[in-house]
């Protein structure tokens, strides 16, 4: 498995590289936030790789894309690409809810984030790609 930041894009930067300047530009909340989202990610998933797509749209994958960091002027967005396939008890997705697909969370400046409702979600996402990623057994006759 290829390691976070292991990619390197144009002029020999990697996306982990992308992504500390992303949160150093920002300067405000929303870098704060990124940076943390970023590290509750890692913990939930320490193998967890870190790509920049999208012309500048941080994503964090294993086995498969698990969700995005995109950073707006009032929110800061956590799309699940799986996001509909998983359990949310805790409630945390409350945006992109009418799609089939993605699922997304928007946090607002002074939101708190429920840490372990949020590394379970992510762990589970990593988990369904996995699974997804499993060979099937075949049917016997």
């Amino acid at each position: 498995m290829k390691k976070s930041g292991s990619n390197e894009g144009k002029g020999g930067t990697s996306p982990s590289q992308h992504i500390d300047a992303r949160i150093k530009e920002l300067g405000d909340w929303r870098g704060e936030m990124l940076a943390r989202i970023r590290s509750i990610i890692k913990q939930a998933v320490p193998d967890v790789v870190e790509e920049w797509k999208w012309r500048g749209v941080p994503v964090w994958e294993h086995d498969g894309i698990i969700c995005t960091g995109e950073t707006y002027k009032a929110v800061v967005k956590m799309t699940f690409a799986k996001g509909a396939a998983l359990d949310d008890p805790s409630g945390l997705f409350n945006s992109s809810l009418e799609g089939n697909t993605k699922r997304a969370i928007d946090i607002r400046e002074g939101d708190k984030l429920n840490e372990k409702a949020l590394k379970a979600l992510i762990r589970e996402a990593a988990a369904l790609n996995v699974s997804a990623r499993a060979p099937r057994k075949k049917k016997s006759a």
